[in-house]
């Protein structure tokens, strides 16, 4: 056992009192840019991220926001300062960086990272990382069509912005009139996490402050460790795959292997595919953060988020495979697709290890998409995005939750009210689905019909998707939810399938590029339910019964899935249900 050292200097109030400043400079960062970015993916859908880190870049505070970023921006941080090392660096210098192959992930997400001084003394970095509405970004095979890529370059020097840069970024995206704005918006973030970091060193001095960071990394690390040797020690193998990467029908496969050895996990992705000719690569940054976010679920899930954690996990994640790609490999749904696969592995590999704690897939993907659509009166372009979300697997001890974001991210699907008083759009319907949910003792939670109606020309510039060819699946005898479909309606009122299975049964890739839409035709997006946990046999007749009067189950489904038979007025027939649910002869 590698336990942390036992020597504790700060008394438990101090401790604690620290640890929390450090998480609450990271929330007054979120609440800045929240309120004063430009961008709805921003400010309504909450798609972005804050941490503070120490003066070794180790991960010590952070909001709830998108998992998936959190230690994806440790290595954004550590591409940004082995180019500006921290002897270079002064007060107000900010590093800004999005290159999937430099510690990034996908092209719309962009890291920016300053240093905080205290008297002159590095004490700690402040990183935020937000998803910019568009940076040229479009579907393509090689990472040079997905937008411009920063490598790590100087922001702001001094305070100072680089006007010129910021000249060059406004050029390349197809919303200027956001991306100022949104940078003025992080810049104020990154300032606020300053004032509370220098807040907490005025207050206690640097050394005690350091000695917090320490202490709060150990802290973490004990726990992950105690929480680890609650796993049967073995290895579990696990696996999932993507539809399609878009150019090609066969789906890409996810292997995972999970070692369990007293308090250490390692993760092995060895044996998972290529890399791909579609946009579906996941950058090392991505496909780690996606492993440890996958485990946090496991792993004392309450215990302080940072990077002790991490120290008790090692990973195997062979070059070249789509889990790891060698530029240029395109990489644009690599936080919305492929992380949610590395987390369907993962979970169905600890499933084998502690299957009384194990939960059912999620419907498994974020469903980001990005449109256009051309304002018939102005003639104005407006580029938007939405993240229609989906249902949860059902746990041990309760349904899963309804349309509920994937667990990359803590982010909100657009709100109607906000896209139509923006764009020249119409959303005609945001309900959940009857019979969505996978069967189980325990459902999943319900997906969602979204129908938008666009009323100039327009077009679906990428979108990524999966569970178009078969549901999320359960656990435990559960059952899979639905599948999650891509259609078109047009202006009669017909529908045609443009992703995922036609009415024929034909399957269409599910990774959509550049989808043309008439004035008045809708795009319309079913996402899936999660899968069920247990029997659906197991389940309360009662509990059944709720879910027909709430229509998240029909009554048919109620008798040939769960064996429930119900009255007229929806109420349990006893007697006909005990029939129907006992074994046959």
């Amino acid at each position: 056992m590698t336990n942390p050292t036992p020597l504790r200097k700060l008394d438990p109030v101090t401790f604690e009192v620290l640890r929390r400043g450090f998480d609450y400079a990271c929330e007054r960062m979120s609440q800045v840019l929240q309120k004063a970015s430009f961008s709805p993916i921003i400010y309504d859908m909450v798609d972005f991220s804050s941490a503070v880190f120490d003066p070794d870049v180790e991960l010590i505070g952070q909001t709830a926001n998108c998992p998936v970023h959190i230690a994806a921006m440790h290595y954004s941080a550590r591409a940004s300062l082995a180019k500006f090392p921290r002897e270079t660096l002064q007060d107000g210098d900010v590093v800004i960086l999005n290159d999937p192959y430099l510690g990034g992930t996908h092209t719309p997400d962009v890291t920016l990272t300053t240093p905080i001084y205290h008297n002159d003394e590095l004490v700690a970095y402040a990183v935020s990382r937000a998803h910019w509405t568009d940076v040229g970004q479009s579907m393509d095979s090689h990472v040079a069509g997905e937008g411009f890529r920063l490598p790590p370059v100087k922001l702001a020097t001094g305070g100072v912005l680089n006007r010129d840069l910021m000249d060059i970024i406004k050029n390349g995206t197809r919303t200027p009139q956001y991306v100022e704005g949104d940078v003025q918006a992080q810049l104020a973030a990154l300032w606020a996490c300053r004032d509370e970091i220098r807040r907490l060193a005025n207050r206690y001095g640097v050394d005690v402050m350091r000695e917090g960071m320490r202490e709060i990394l150990d802290y973490t690390q004990l726990r992950t460790q105690k929480a680890i040797e609650l796993i049967p020690d073995g290895v579990y193998e696990g696996a999932d795959y993507i539809d399609s990467d878009g150019y090609s029908d066969e789906p890409v496969r996810i292997k995972v292997k999970l070692e369990v050895k007293g308090d250490r996990v390692h993760v092995d992705m060895t044996g998972s595919d290529p890399q791909c000719l579609g946009p579906i690569n996941s950058p090392l940054a991505n496909t780690v953060s996606a492993i440890y976010y996958s485990l946090k679920f496991f792993l004392d899930p309450q215990a302080p988020a940072n990077a002790g954690m991490y120290r008790q996990i090692d990973f195997t994640i062979p070059k070249g495979t789509w889990l790891n790609p060698i530029w240029p490999a395109p990489t644009l749904g690599c936080t919305t697709a492929a992380s949610s696969k590395v987390t369907g592995g993962i979970w169905s590999a600890i499933a084998k290890a502690i299957p009384e704690r194990s939960v059912a897939s999620t419907y498994a993907d974020a469903n980001w998409f990005t449109a256009s659509v051309l304002d018939p009166e102005t003639r104005e372009n407006h580029v938007f995005s939405d993240l229609p979300a989906g249902g949860w697997g059902g746990t041990p001890f309760s349904d899963g939750m309804h349309v509920t974001m994937d667990p990359l991210g803590n982010c909100q699907n657009l709100p109607a009210e906000t896209a139509e008083m923006l764009f020249p759009l119409r959303y005609n319907s945001f309900e959940m689905i009857t019979d969505s949910s996978g069967p189980g003792k325990y459902r999943g939670g319900a997906g969602v019909r979204m129908e938008v109606e666009f009323v100039g020309p327009g077009q679906i510039i990428t979108m990524e998707s999966s569970r178009t060819r078969e549901g999320s699946p359960g656990t435990n005898g559960g059952g899979s939810g639905s599948r999650q479909k891509q259609l078109r309606r047009k202006v009669d009122g017909s529908l045609q399938a443009v992703g995922g299975l036609d009415d024929d049964g034909a399957w269409l890739p599910q990774m959509l590029g550049s989808v043309q839409f008439k004035p008045n035709e809708s795009f319309v997006f079913e996402s899936g339910g999660g899968g069920g946990w247990g029997d659906p046999f197991d389940r309360d007749p009662e509990l059944v019964s709720k879910d027909v009067r709430n229509e998240v189950v029909s009554r048919e489904r109620a008798a040939t899935v769960y064996g429930v038979i119900l009255s007229d007025d929806l109420q349990v027939d006893v007697d006909a249900t005990q029939r129907a649910r006992a074994p046959q002869q």
